[in-house]
C-alpha cells in the first residue's frame, strides 16, 4: 500500500494504492488520524483510484474516520474507486452514508 497526504484549502486529500487489507489498515488508519489532527478544520478526500482490493479491516478504517469527521461537522468523501471496490463500498452500505464519485473534481464539488 502507497499512501500520499496533500492539504490544500479546507480539504485533506489522502490517496491510496493497493490492497487495502488488515496487513495495511493499521498503518491507513494512523496516517488518517495523523493527517484530521494536523488539520482539524479539513474535509477529507479519501481517494482509492489506485486500490485494487479492500477488505473489512480497510473498510472499518474508512468507518470509524467517517463517524469523527461527522462528529467534528467535518465531511469525507471518496473519489475513483475502481468497479470492483465501488461493489464492495455499495454492499457494505458504505455508499448509503459517505458519497462516493467517480472524479476527483466530482468528490471535491460536494466538499465546496
Amino acid at each position: 500500500m502507497n499512501l500520499k497526504v496533500k492539504h490544500y484549502g479546507n480539504t485533506l486529500k489522502v490517496s491510496v494504492s493497493g490492497e487495502l487489507d488488515m496487513k495495511v489498515a493499521e498503518r491507513f488508519r494512523q496516517v488518517l488520524d495523523r493527517g484530521l489532527e494536523q488539520h482539524p478544520d479539513s474535509n477529507l478526500l479519501l481517494d482509492l483510484s489506485g486500490v485494487s482490493f479492500i477488505d473489512s479491516s480497510g473498510l472499518g478504517v474508512i468507518l470509524g474516520r467517517y463517524k469523527k469527521l461527522i462528529k467534528d461537522g467535518r465531511v469525507m468523501v471518496i473519489s475513483g474507486a475502481r468497479p470492483v471496490v465501488e461493489r464492495i463500498l455499495e454492499l457494505s452500505g458504505i455508499m448509503k452514508i459517505i458519497g462516493v464519485y467517480p472524479t476527483e473534481s466530482d468528490a471535491l464539488s460536494q466538499l465546496s
